[in-house]
């Protein structure tokens, strides 16, 4: 397939990415405190398995491997997260001088073998003080939030120029304090809204400090999981859902954070369970504070079919509960998760935000990939299901690039098998295998032909 794809821009930046909490494990190790995810996966019944990520991949203590992984793959890039409980572990206050050496030993052994490190500061491991202090319902933790950015930015922006302030906004609010799928495992309506807003707060506060006490010309944005989203049908039912769909899954963020305004519709929507009173002045222009690239999250597309509400009473509704079903076409493959696999829904996302926001900065797709069931058969994992889905949706990033869409980079999701959230270790994403027992890591076939890829672009 490789030999075939089309070619993407000079300096195209292909990578891959990992996030803390999924794969660091050591969480006691040298002062890290607890986060949000270490009490909801020690919660019964919260993820399968009864899996936790006290150990995952033990990257903490095998991050010399995984860089040398990198350095074999061909990554001119890797985006990894910071956890918050290791740097300050009550959420403020000193730094834990013993978890900021951690990440200094993983950037110069990332700058030593020749890959750049682009840093995300929040991938949902919210410390746990702050959780019970309100969490991101409350104003505080969007101030602690930018103490905590600006503590990490003066130790390591001297080697790393890209910074992420959030991993998906939409997860940690909506799953996190609406749905409750993921920690803290909250099912409510204005507190899942407040969450959101504050959030972004938190990225807008974030990136005015960093940028504040820039050293060299390092780059700052935020990286939003997103959906193309279309109506199942054309009934006009269908496609008032897709519209509540879009709002929920996409111009919740991205209207303040690219438009510096809040989306239409959202308060006929929500009016009944929230009243917006987080809202400060000055906020949206918080939320809109300028960023030099935006990060894109993309898996798979929505499409939107009215459907009724869980919650016949609308003062008790959670804030996802918006009268909305997603019904893909039987036509779509499914990955594992199982979510429909199109490449064209990434193309038409990156020509959907290109066309809604006239003042679209570059974009790095920050995340893409899919789960399958890999087994290693003789030292080997042939997971040409993952090549057909990566190959396509590169091919679709080629073609949104053709289209006049200004995207840099690339970075698979996952570098590694990991703690897959409420999924536990059910879902593998990886171009590496993990055997979660003996921790040996096995390169798949897709790692190799993402290698070959690479070298075609050198």
């Amino acid at each position: 397939m490789t030999a075939q794809l089309p070619r993407l821009p000079k300096g195209f930046v292909f990578g891959a990415a990992t996030a803390s909490y999924q794969i660091e494990g050591a969480v006691d190790a040298d002062g890290r405190g607890p986060s949000i995810w270490d009490t909801f996966a020690h919660t019964p019944g919260a993820v399968a398995g009864g899996d936790t990520g006290d150990v995952a991949c033990d990257h903490y203590h095998r991050y010399a491997e995984d860089v040398a992984l990198l350095k074999q793959l061909g990554a001119g890039a890797y985006r990894f997260s910071i956890a918050w409980p290791r740097i300050q572990p009550d959420g403020k206050g000193g730094v834990n001088a013993a978890g900021l050496d951690f990440y200094q030993r993983l950037v110069d052994e990332l700058v030593g073998a020749g890959i750049t490190p682009m840093a995300t500061l929040y991938h949902w491991d919210l410390p746990q003080p702050l959780e019970d202090a309100g969490g991101w319902r409350e104003r505080d933790t969007a101030e602690r939030f930018a103490d905590y950015a600006a503590i990490v930015h003066e130790a390591l922006a001297d080697r790393v120029p890209y910074w992420i302030t959030l991993n998906e906004p939409f997860c940690s609010s909506f799953i996190g304090y609406a749905e409750g799928r993921h920690a803290p495992g909250a099912q409510e309506g204005h507190g899942a809204l407040a969450a959101a807003h504050h959030l972004l707060v938190g990225h807008g506060l974030a990136v005015r400090a960093m940028r504040a006490q820039r050293k060299n010309d390092e780059r700052f944005g935020i990286t939003l999981n997103m959906n193309h989203v279309t109506p199942a049908t054309d009934a006009p039912a269908d496609v008032a859902a897709a519209a509540r769909a879009e709002l929920l899954a996409n111009r919740v963020f991205s209207d303040p954070v690219l438009a510096g305004r809040y989306p239409d519709g959202e308060a006929e929507l929500w009016s009944p369970i929230s009243d917006f009173s987080f809202r400060r002045d000055g906020d949206l222009a918080l939320a809109h504070e300028p960023i030099d690239f935006l990060g894109v999250n993309n898996y798979f597309p929505q499409y939107a079919k009215d459907a009724p509400s869980q919650e016949p009473d609308l003062s008790r509704r959670v804030a996802t509960d918006i009268g909305v079903v997603d019904v893909p076409p039987a036509r779509l493959p499914q990955t594992a998760m199982p979510w429909p696999a199109e490449p064209d829904g990434l193309r038409r996302l990156l020509v959907w935000l290109r066309d809604s926001y006239p003042d679209l900065p570059p974009i790095y797709i920050t995340e893409n990939g899919a789960a399958y069931p890999d087994t290693v058969v003789d030292g080997a994992v042939q997971d040409q299901a993952r090549i057909g889905y990566l190959d396509g949706h590169l091919r679709a990033v080629a073609q949104a690039v053709d289209e006049g869409v200004d995207v840099r980079g690339y970075f698979c999701w996952s570098l590694l098998d990991n703690f897959e959230w409420a999924y536990g270790y059910a879902k593998r994403f990886g171009l590496v295998h993990v055997d979660y027992q003996t921790q040996r890591r096995t390169p798949k076939a897709s790692y190799h032909w993402y290698r070959q890829l690479i070298e075609q672009h050198a």
